[in-house]
């Protein structure tokens, strides 16, 4: 098998590092920033097999759709004549709130941000219909990334702030679905090998509490994170795995995600 290229945009995003971090031995990577990217020639894009975008624009996260904030509206524009997969972040916050969320479950958007990625999600569909790979990330659990333009605030960035700080943090003990950052990688992996298309739920397709996360990631040991007995808004939800795994032939298992919890310095 030919060494399989791809464009990682996003110099100092979250996602994009830690994919060069894994995959750089495995994979070619050309990590750029937007700027960089743009300024591409044609030919030398076509050196390549696949592109991820992994910038975002804060307007973009805020504000209501423009396509002047959408950076992938740009980079498709740039490559829809090209032959290369594109493969778009998209989130699991499209979803209603609930248990088993498959990739055909109506949409319901609230909010901005998550209403300007089924817009692009459909622009992505309509233009380049044989060339995406769109993927619904839950929850992505890893140290974070030092980055001054950072966008996205995220849970483990939340407890990284709630843990050094030492105050009492009362939360909803809520069940989400979360990967690990290696789960995730290794994901990335097998869709780039098995060049697939289409849209997918990228999760671990299992409840995991609040409390039990925060019972791993701080190492069973007692801290200041108080669970609420009562609480009204419930936002527990889970994302339906089974047709990503079984395209790619995997599992992804509760066990590996927290024994890596248990592995990260806090």
């Amino acid at each position: 098998m030919k060494k399989i290229k791809i464009i990682l945009v996003g110099k100092e995003s979250f996602i994009a590092t830690y994919i060069n971090k894994y995959l750089k031995n495995k994979l070619s990577i050309h990590h750029v920033s937007l700027e960089k990217f743009l300024k591409m020639s044609t030919e030398a894009i076509k050196k390549f097999n696949f592109l991820c975008n992994c910038a975002v624009n804060k307007k973009y996260q805020s504000d209501k759709y423009s396509s002047k904030n959408d950076f992938d509206l740009k980079i498709i524009n740039k490559i829809n004549k090209i032959n290369i997969k594109y493969i778009f972040l998209s989130s699991r916050k499209i979803y209603k709130n609930g248990k088993n969320l498959y990739e055909n479950n109506k949409k319901h958007a609230i909010g901005n941000y998550e209403k300007n990625k089924l817009i692009t999600e459909n622009f992505i569909k309509q233009t380049i219909p044989k060339n995406y790979i769109i993927l619904r990330l839950s929850n992505i659990i890893a140290p974070p990334i030092k980055n001054k333009r950072k966008v996205t605030i995220n849970f483990i960035d939340n407890f990284f702030d709630y843990f050094s700080s030492n105050k009492i943090i009362k939360y909803n003990n809520y069940f989400k679905d979360f990967l690990s950052i290696e789960q995730f990688i290794f994901i990335f992996f097998q869709i780039l090998k098995k060049d697939i298309v289409g849209t997918y739920n990228v999760s671990l397709g299992k409840k995991v509490y609040i409390k039990e996360l925060l019972k791993w990631l701080t190492k069973n040991k007692d801290h200041n994170f108080i669970p609420l007995k009562k609480f009204k808004n419930n936002d527990s939800f889970y994302l339906n795995n089974s047709k990503l795994t079984k395209k790619l032939g995997i599992s992804i298992l509760k066990k590996d995600l927290k024994n890596y919890c248990l592995r990260i310095k806090i």
